[in-house]
């Protein structure tokens, strides 16, 4: 996975040294990138350069494979929704952020709704209701029965 400045993302390694750290031959590498398991970088001349998080991706292709069974198309899948998750996650984080956004502005709003509220109410004995009309400023009072 890369770090927050990309330094994992970085093409690094010829594709034998990578292969080399990752435990595997290259020839093995070119079958993972032909199925779009690994995406490594190219250089001008179209050599492959592979950085630590393509090589710590194809040792979790290896353990998918060589230790839980899974063939190249299920190991596919498998990242595919690892990929879907993570942006899901993003999105429901984007979304958590953003209703408290919103009920913090909510609370606010209430807040200064009932400030302006609270000069408009009058306390008067009981059984009577005060009725303001805020339109022309007219008081007018019911006694309740």
């Amino acid at each position: 996975m890369a770090n927050k400045d990309g330094g994992n993302e970085r093409p690094l390694y010829m594709i034998s040294i990578a292969a080399k750290l990752a435990g595997t031959h290259p020839q093995t590498l070119r079958i993972y990138e032909r199925l779009g398991l690994i995406h490594p970088k190219r250089t001008m001349g179209k050599t492959r350069l592979y950085s630590d998080s393509d090589i710590e991706l194809v040792g979790i292709i290896q353990t998918l494979t060589q230790e839980n069974g899974v063939n190249l198309a299920g190991v596919k899948m498998i990242l595919r929704l690892e990929e879907e998750v993570i942006i899901a996650r993003s999105v429901i984080n984007n979304a958590k952020k953003r209703i408290e956004e919103l009920e913090q502005e909510t609370e606010e709003e209430i807040k200064r709704v009932r400030k302006a509220f609270k000069k408009e109410i009058m306390i008067l004995p009981s059984k009577e209701i005060v009725k303001k009309n805020f339109h022309n400023s007219e008081v007018e009072i019911n006694e309740n029965r």
